[in-house]
C-alpha cells in the first residue's frame, strides 16, 4: 500500500450542522497541532501545492477544505468575506476542531482576519499570505487585475496562475511552470473546478471588502507571521507591512524577486519558517 501524500491522499466528507456537506482532506501527524488552510480566490482543494503540503504534513495535521458552494463542496458561495468567516466556522465546528493553527492565502487571508473575530478562543497562532487589511490598498481593484492577466493567460494558452502568481523574469517562468507541473500530479479523485458564477461572487466579495473602510486589527493578539513576495500584484505588498504595524505580536517575511505566489516559489523554505513560527 502506498504512503499517503497529498497526491493521493482521499476526498473526506463532513456535513455541518448547519446541513452543509463540505469536502476536505487531511494528511499528516495525528498530534495537537492542527494546520487549517484557508485558500485563495478561485481556489479549490487541487491548488493546494502538492510539494508545500507534504512538507507541512511532516509536523502537521494539515486540513484543506473546498469553500462552500466551490468544488465538491455543497451550498452557494458567500456574498460577503464576513459570511465566508462564518462559512469557515461552521466546517470547524463541523470537524469538532480547537486550539488550531490557521494559515490564510491571499482571500484566505481575509478570511482568517475576519474568523479571529468570532471564533479567536479556538485559534493558536495565525499565518497570512499574500493578503491585506480590510480596505487596503489596492485591494478594490481586484476585478480588473484578476481579469486582465486572465485574459493574458487565456491568449497565451496559459494557467492563469503563472501571470497572477510569479514574476515573469526567467526565474519566476521557472517556478510558475515547477508550480504548474505539481498541481497536475493528483491523477485520481481530483476535485471539481469552480464555476464562472461562483468565482465571479468571489470577485465582488474582495471588492466590496477591499472598499470597505479600515479597522484596527487591534482584536488579533494571537503571534501572526506575515508572507509576502516583493512584487504582489494581486494584493500590493505594503498590504503585508500594513498588516505587521497594526497586530500587536506580529512578525514579517519578504520574499525578494517574488510575487503574490511567495509560498509556492519556495515551498520549502516557507515551510521552514512556518515550523519554526508555530514551535516557537
Amino acid at each position: 500500500m502506498k504512503p499517503l501524500t497529498y497526491q493521493n491522499v482521499p476526498n473526506e466528507f463532513v456535513t455541518s450542522k448547519k446541513n452543509t456537506q463540505f469536502a476536505y482532506r487531511i494528511l499528516g501527524q495525528d498530534n495537537n497541532k492542527t494546520l487549517l488552510l484557508l485558500t485563495h480566490l478561485a481556489a479549490t482543494m487541487d491548488n493546494w501545492d502538492p510539494k508545500l503540503i507534504n512538507t507541512l504534513s511532516e509536523k502537521y495535521r494539515v486540513i484543506v477544505f473546498d469553500n462552500k458552494g466551490v468544488g465538491l463542496s455543497k451550498g452557494k458561495v458567500p456574498n460577503t468575506i464576513e459570511e465566508m468567516a462564518e462559512e469557515v466556522l461552521e466546517f470547524i465546528d463541523a470537524m469538532q476542531l480547537n486550539a488550531i493553527n490557521v494559515l490564510g492565502l491571499s482571500m484566505g487571508g481575509m478570511v482568517a482576519q475576519e474568523l479571529v473575530k468570532i471564533a479567536s478562543e479556538k485559534i493558536d497562532k495565525l499565518i497570512l499570505v499574500g493578503t491585506g487589511p480590510r480596505g487596503g490598498e489596492g485591494i478594490e481593484k481586484i476585478i480588473p487585475i484578476a481579469n486582465k492577466l486572465t485574459f493574458k493567460a487565456i491568449l497565451h494558452a496559459k494557467d492563469p496562475k503563472y501571470y497572477l502568481f510569479f514574476n515573469q523574469d526567467d526565474i519566476g517562468k521557472t517556478k510558475a511552470t515547477e508550480y504548474l507541473r505539481r498541481l497536475k500530479e493528483r491523477k485520481i479523485n481530483r476535485d471539481k473546478k469552480i464555476t464562472l458564477p461562483s468565482y465571479i461572487k468571489q470577485l465582488k466579495a474582495i471588492k466590496k471588502w477591499g472598499n470597505a473602510n479600515r479597522e484596527s486589527l487591534n482584536y488579533i493578539d494571537m503571534p501572526t507571521l506575515i508572507v509576502n513576495g516583493d512584487n504582489d500584484k494581486m494584493v500590493p505588498t505594503q498590504n503585508s507591512f500594513a498588516l505587521a504595524d497594526d497586530i500587536s505580536y506580529s512578525e514579517i517575511k519578504i520574499y525578494q524577486n517574488a510575487g503574490h505566489g511567495s509560498l509556492f516559489q519556495e515551498p520549502i523554505d516557507f515551510c521552514e519558517s512556518v515550523n519554526e513560527f508555530i514551535g516557537e
